[in-house]
């Protein structure tokens, strides 16, 4: 059996699906659980192939459902543990999702966006924002990573684990359909090699000791008989919300200073916008992008800087506005006019976005 997945670093040349695979095992993932699903069953197919390689497990369950509650069991157990999803299971997991943000657990969920409503495509799109970010029935205390790169794609499920058990809120890393099967080059790494030190697990249940005197006592609840009980525990969980947002939140800027349109995308859309921009300011044209990485929580005080010197904000989204309602929300106040780029379920091209951005210049 071998020591570690990954010695050092190495260049490959892999699907999205491979590389979460790939990195999950950098990162000390013990256990997946998981049921199939397009377009993120080679997550599965390559976990299966390469976990028991380094002494890792799978458990294929009878549904998402309860992928994603065996999934908090392991983590109850102070497992490193992760799933995947797309779409109509996403849906599923929200019952579950919904429970590791009331009871803080850490969990690790991947999901590879395809089109909706309900079974759909089982392509591409950016519909399952509103989800990911704010499903469930709670207040959406949720940590959402939107990648854009395969690299991008190993380094924050990696990054994943450790957010999770450092502030223990659900994370997910929002990647699509298109990243899951396209190819394309990256670094692989150990963790190490980078000076990455892995937040270490425990477990929640079956700890040393006898609560009260060895150590504080673990109360593991999701259920409240008042209202005034959940109030304070729904009030305790947001204050750390509020207070860990700041350090979690992450965004890109590219040409945003002096931007008199500011572009706003995330995920494999802003490598479209990116692109676009380049040639909008080659033409001698004021177009930034801003890039949240983090859709939740958002860097609100940072795209308020640039969204209020713009002359208009333009929001590009294969969806049809999920992200723009999250942009508008935290615009609320200022002055700059927002128009929209609209396509769920369908790429966008750099030629579309210079085309828009030329209109309204």
């Amino acid at each position: 059996m071998a020591d570690k997945p990954i010695e050092g670093e190495k260049r490959v040349f892999m699907t999205g699906n491979e590389v979460v695979a790939w990195a999950a095992l950098a990162a000390g993932a013990e256990i997946m659980y998981g049921y199939p699903i397009t377009p993120q069953n080679e997550i599965m197919h390559y976990w299966t192939r390469l976990a028991p390689k380094y002494g890792r497990k799978f458990l294929q369950t009878e549904d998402e459902i309860s992928a994603g509650f065996t999934t908090i069991g392991g983590v109850l157990a102070g497992r490193r543990a992760f799933t995947a999803t797309s779409g109509p299971g996403n849906t599923l997991m929200q019952e579950p999702m919904s429970m590791a943000e009331m009871m803080r657990i850490p969990v690790v969920q991947v999901v590879t966006q395809r089109g909706g409503p309900s079974t759909a495509t089982v392509i591409y799109s950016q519909q399952e924002v509103t989800m990911t970010c704010f499903g469930g029935n709670g207040e959406g205390a949720r940590i959402v990573y939107s990648t854009s790169t395969h690299q991008e794609l190993f380094d924050y499920t990696i990054k994943a684990f450790n957010t999770a058990w450092k502030y223990r809120f659900p994370t997910h890393i929002l990647g699509d359909g298109y990243q899951s099967k396209m190819r394309e080059s990256l670094t692989m790494y150990d963790p190490a090699s980078r000076g990455i030190e892995m937040v270490p697990t425990e477990p929640y249940v079956a700890k040393g000791g006898v609560p009260g005197i060895d150590r504080d006592p673990n109360h593991l609840r999701n259920t409240y008989n008042t209202e005034d009980e959940l109030y304070d525990v729904v009030m305790g969980i947001m204050s750390d919300w509020e207070k860990y947002a700041p350090e979690i939140a992450e965004y890109q800027e590219f040409d945003a200073e002096d931007a008199e349109v500011l572009i706003v995308a995330h995920g494999v859309v802003t490598r479209a916008v990116q692109a676009a921009v380049k040639e909008l300011r080659a033409q001698g044209k004021k177009v930034g992008h801003f890039r949240p990485v983090t859709l939740r929580p958002l860097a609100e005080e940072q795209l308020r800087k640039r969204a209020e010197n713009a002359k208009v904000v333009l929001v590009v989204e294969s969806a049809y506005g999920q992200l723009c309602k999250i942009i508008a929300n935290s615009l609320y106040g200022l002055t700059t006019p927002i128009k929209k780029v609209l396509k769920p379920g369908v790429g966008v091209t750099a030629e579309e976005v210079v085309e828009e951005v030329s209109k309204l210049l």
